[in-house]
């Protein structure tokens, strides 16, 4: 059966027409992603207007084309300009830039290209054979669960804000508002349009995106007459690299065990709903730094500090499309966009829709298999072009880019309220910018608050007793992880300066089990058993310690939209 359903998405995808959108689209992607600013989210949004009179296949799978080109080009400003293009290129900056100052900047190009390659390939082999067994439990999941992994996801995102958690959390309630303006799903009743018939349809879901994200970073880049002018370069410096291919891979294949973690790491970190390649890019970098037996060399251009954050960051997509394809759940902001083109094609992802639709969801798995492939082969092409955009003004850049913003919203369903929508909330998007609310809870407050909605009202209607949220065991489990998800900002900021940070995690692991023995069967109930074994483990390492504080070692991390 699984290979009828690879050969029937070949067929669809192996189509001149199609293979060549997806070569645009990963072109487009690794420009957009090596332009400061212009992130992964803005290239994916932009792209989505383009893709609705396509087939639901071909459509999808040049969105995800530009979404893995936009992965890899954010370490072409990195290294070379030590300007991160995407917030998930941040760590590769790090050691990047350094090796290029050195003279090396054709290895460290070749370091991430090939760790960008192999983290992907990594992530699409884990998303082809996880995303249809995450299916199979998705089935066992009632709207009193569903509600409850709704809460979590705001929740963890929120916590993922760092210092700025009430920040997160307001961002996160503002996105429910506005989700709530317009008609109600659930009854068909206006609501919060204050007898205004354009506020009745709502406010478009693409128009939010492309405001909050794209405008409002625009207004922030060309906010006084010395940004705009600014160039990517700094001035009239040109670049001539050339990769070196051959050196990378060996020193890659040096470091195979870094490599293969840090692309677990990105795979994990993708299936956290919110957190995206912004947070495994530094979880990454962390950790290799934590094990290398060269710790002192990092920050002065070592290729593990390479190797590490570039294949995590590409890993991390395929846990949020595994996510998003089993369970309806976007792992983050831009396989929320996804969500949104799948909705756009009328397909509505869920436990049963790699069952329901298995040509497509094999042709999702494939097209990001193939759009690795795809990368690897245009990035040096697409290097060229980018020493190029470096010489163009930041005004100029701005005013094309708002001006395909302008053309993609309108396109979508010819109406000019969403061009106001547009503007309101790139205006709205550029104040949070300036007084530190995170963007990404608002957006996931705006996507997932119509699933939270329409469960809620489902388990309503089936009972009016609350009980089923607490004692339903994946209610009980998402309920548990999102309380220790909200504390966490307080233990990392207290963590080797108070004696209860000792106990956050064995609490976390005792906590957990619970809802894992209530499940019954074998695996499950033995999986509980190791998370208790673990934290028993852990407060005897503790205790042999003599309850002894350790200072933190992790820098505080905040969530960045992608």
């Amino acid at each position: 059966m699984v290979i009828e359903n690879v050969l029937a998405a070949l067929n669809e995808l192996a189509t001149f027409q199609t293979a060549l959108l997806m070569m645009i689209g990963v072109a487009g992607g690794l420009i957009a992603g090596a332009i400061p600013g212009f992130t992964i989210v803005m290239a994916v949004v932009l792209t989505l207007p383009f893709t609705f009179g396509m087939p639901a296949v071909q459509g999808i799978a040049t969105m995800v084309s530009v979404l893995v080109g936009g992965l890899s080009g954010g370490l072409m400003a990195g290294i070379l300009t030590g300007i991160p293009g995407t917030p998930s290129s941040v760590a590769t900056t790090f050691d990047g830039y350094p090796m290029a100052k050195k003279g090396n900047a054709g290895l460290a190009l070749g370091l991430g290209v090939w760790s960008s390659f192999f983290g992907g390939i990594i992530s699409a082999i884990l998303l082809m054979t996880l995303a249809p067994q995450l299916a199979q439990v998705g089935l066992e999941f009632q709207p009193w669960d569903y509600f409850m992994l709704v809460m979590f996801a705001l929740t963890i995102t929120a916590s993922l804000a760092g210092k700025n958690l009430v920040k997160g959390l307001l961002a996160g309630v503002v996105g429910l508002l506005v989700r709530a303006v317009g008609e109600d799903e659930a009854v068909g009743m206006a609501r919060l349009n204050f007898g205004n018939d354009a506020l009745l349809q709502g406010f478009d879901f693409i128009a939010v995106l492309i405001g909050l994200f794209a405008f409002s970073r625009l207004l922030h880049d060309v906010r006084d007459p010395e940004s705009a002018k600014r160039r990517l370069s700094g001035g009239e410096k040109q670049f001539t690299v050339n990769i070196e291919h051959l050196q990378a891979i060996k020193t890659i294949f040096k470091h195979w065990t870094l490599l293969i973690r840090s692309s677990l790491i990105g795979v994990f970190t993708g299936v956290l709903p919110g957190a995206g390649g912004s947070i495994a890019n530094i979880l990454a970098y962390d950790q290799a730094k934590k094990t290398s037996k060269n710790p002192e060399k990092f920050g002065k251009g070592t290729p593990e500090g390479i190797i590490a954050p570039e294949s995590s960051n590409n890993a991390v997509e395929g846990g949020a499309l595994m996510t998003l394809m089993a369970l309806g759940i976007p792992g983050d902001v831009t396989a929320a966009v996804m969500l949104g083109a799948l909705l756009v094609h009328d397909i509505v992802p869920s436990p049963t829709f790699i069952a329901e639709e298995p040509v497509l969801a094999y042709s999702i798995f494939l097209s990001f298999f193939f759009a690795t492939f795809m990368m690897l082969g245009l990035q040096s092409g697409m290097l060229r072009v980018f020493v190029l955009v470096t010489r163009v003004r930041m005004y100029m850049l701005a005013a094309i880019i708002l001006g395909l913003c302008g053309i993609g919203v309108y396109a979508i369903n010819n109406i000019e309220f969403d061009l106001w929508t547009l503007l309101w909330f790139g205006i709205l998007g550029f104040l949070m910018r300036q007084f530190g609310f995170p963007l990404a809870p608002m957006i996931l407050g705006v996507v997932l608050g119509n699933i939270a909605e329409l469960n809620l009202a489902r388990a309503m209607a089936i009972t009016t007793d609350l009980t089923p949220f607490v004692t339903r065991p994946w209610a009980l489990f998402f309920l548990i992880i999102a309380i220790f998800s909200a504390v966490f900002p307080i233990y990392q900021n207290n963590r080797g300066q108070e004696k209860w940070t000792l106990f956050y995690l064995p609490l976390a692991c005792f906590a957990a089990a619970v809802p894992l023995f209530m499940m019954g069967g074998l695996p499950r109930p033995t999986l509980a058993a190791l998370v208790v074994l673990f934290g028993v483990y852990t407060l005897w390492r503790r205790a042999q310690s003599g309850w002894k504080l350790s200072p933190a070692v992790a820098d505080d991390v905040t969530i960045s939209e992608e």
